[in-house]
């Protein structure tokens, strides 16, 4: 089964599925049964995302509350699936060594059999930011350098860094990933760090809040940006997740807009086939962000449900 959908003047579009990841339908069954259902209806990607903390008076949302870590959720989807590839979207590189995460990612990626993606963000939460130590200033020059220590890790038999972030001495690191490389798309939707995608990452992810018909402008800036600095832009991948929440029609009447990826199935098929035509490559469709779902107060038998229908609904090739 084709894990693309047919977006119509757009080229073909890869559709993937986020796993339980926050919410009281994030159980281990849970988990287990949405992904090799995912891998059995033909979708090509499982995703997960990060925070760390959530405040006390829950001013987030639901879907932060309660949130497990993606990496050790994608050990564990590696652990249940052979196909599908596996992405976090997004992990908060200011939080975490280059090393650490290269090492990580490695095993991830030898343990999944190659099937690792590596989304990563500069951070928004000042709270994570204190919790975890780090700084917020020149986090765009901290990316840039924190990039090429990855790749080192990744590729070289010996590795010597010396930069104005970061320090490796002349050691080695082993085992390498299987991919050779690991893909790296970046998160961000400020013009530098489209920029930045352009100039060094394999691709680019949107956030939660993506607007399927404003998508364009920014792969268009990512696109330029890579030709900028000498690459094929047409090498890129551009992900968007599809913050999806299937709602009876007629929920927004009047004045009030419907919100993008909200509504009925058919309505939502048609932001699909709108984000297809901005030159997005790969799309994922994010059920932890419908509160009604990623809750911890949520009715978990409900969410599975739900999660079910969605599954069979947004499937590629329906």
């Amino acid at each position: 089964m084709s894990s693309t959908v047919d977006g119509g003047s757009a080229a073909a579009m890869k559709i993937g599925f986020a796993a339980p990841a926050s919410g009281s339908w994030a159980t281990r069954d849970v988990i287990l049964r949405v992904a090799t259902r995912a891998e059995e209806l033909g979708y090509g990607s499982l995703w997960t995302f990060q925070r760390l903390l959530s405040p006390v008076d829950g001013a987030w949302g639901e879907t932060y509350r309660s949130v497990h870590d993606p990496v050790a959720l994608l050990g564990f989807l590696a652990a249940v699936t052979s196909r599908v590839r596996l992405g976090v979207a997004v992990l908060n590189l200011p939080f975490v060594s280059p090393t650490v995460l290269a090492k990580q990612c490695a095993t991830l990626d030898v343990v999944s059999g190659g099937r690792l993606d590596v989304g990563l963000g500069l951070g928004w939460s000042d709270e994570e930011f204190a919790a975890t130590g780090a700084g917020k200033p020149a986090r765009g020059a901290r990316a840039d350098e924190f990039i090429r220590v990855l790749r080192t890790l990744w590729t070289d038999a010996v590795v010597e860094h010396s930069g104005r972030f970061y320090t490796v001495p002349r050691m080695t690191m082993e085992p390498k990933p299987m991919q050779d490389p690991v893909p790296i798309l970046l998160g961000g939707s400020a013009p530098a760090a489209l920029r930045r995608a352009g100039r060094l990452a394999d691709g680019w992810v949107s956030s939660s809040q993506a607007d399927p018909t404003r998508l364009g402008t920014a792969v268009a800036t990512v696109r330029a940006a890579a030709v900028e600095a000498g690459r094929d832009p047409d090498r890129l991948r551009f992900v968007c997740r599809a913050a999806v929440r299937v709602r009876p029609a007629g929920t927004s009447t009047g004045s009030q807009e419907r919100r993008p990826f909200t509504g009925t199935l058919d309505e939502i098929r048609a932001d699909v086939q709108t984000t297809a035509a901005q030159g997005i490559t790969e799309l994922f469709v994010d059920l932890n962000f419908d509160p009604e779902i990623g809750s911890p107060d949520a009715d978990p038998v409900a969410s599975v449900r739900r999660a079910e229908e969605a599954l069979a609904s947004f499937a590629p090739g329906r």
